[in-house]
């Protein structure tokens, strides 16, 4: 039995990212069918987004403290 994929939404950056370099990698490789090279850039999209996502999420909240420290040195 296969073990399920997770869904993209609830992946860390980290588990994201490895997903990613695995599809990049197989898509290189051209041994996929046309189909499964279109389920592999699909899948990819979808977890470069959330990366993306994740990591404008990280930059935000960076930014918050950094300018909340910058308030308390005054």
């Amino acid at each position: 039995m296969q073990t399920p994929i997770p869904e993209v939404q609830s992946m860390s950056y980290e588990q994201a990212f490895a997903e990613l370099e695995e599809i990049v990698e197989g898509l290189e490789s051209n041994q996929k069918s046309l189909e499964e090279a279109m389920q592999f850039f699909e899948r990819g999209q979808a977890l470069a987004q959330h990366c993306a996502m994740l990591l404008d999420s990280a930059e935000l909240r960076v930014r918050l403290l950094s300018e909340g420290e910058e308030r308390n040195d005054l």
